[in-house]
């Protein structure tokens, strides 16, 4: 697999705690529909790969095995949001608001 988050597909991810990655995965799909907004498609589908790639580290990260329910289901709603019509009535606001938390708790955290 070709990783653009090279640094941490090598073991980097994992020494986050799961509010960090949620909140980086966060800043992802922020930037992807930042350029959705703005009409570049390419930026925006770039942006959501990489969201995808660090939700994938997520899940296979073993200290999040009692998440991988909500982890999962956040990779299905925003593949849904992003590339499959948005069937599930999907938000800016309410992917804003979901991400915010966790950045919010990964600051507390720390």
């Amino acid at each position: 697999m070709n990783f653009q988050h090279k640094e941490l597909s090598q073991g980097r991810w994992k020494k986050l705690s799961f509010f960090e990655q949620m909140a980086n995965i966060g800043s992802e799909v922020e930037r992807a529909i930042n350029w959705k907004n703005k009409d570049n498609e390419e930026y925006s589908q770039l942006a959501f790969e990489r969201a995808l790639e660090l939700i994938d580290l997520t899940i296979a990260d073993k200290k999040n095995l009692k998440r991988l329910r909500e982890i999962t289901r956040v990779r299905e709603n925003l593949a849904d949001y992003f590339v499959c019509g948005n069937n599930y009535s999907s938000s800016e606001k309410n992917w804003k608001n979901y991400f915010y938390s966790f950045a919010f708790a990964s600051k507390i955290h720390t």
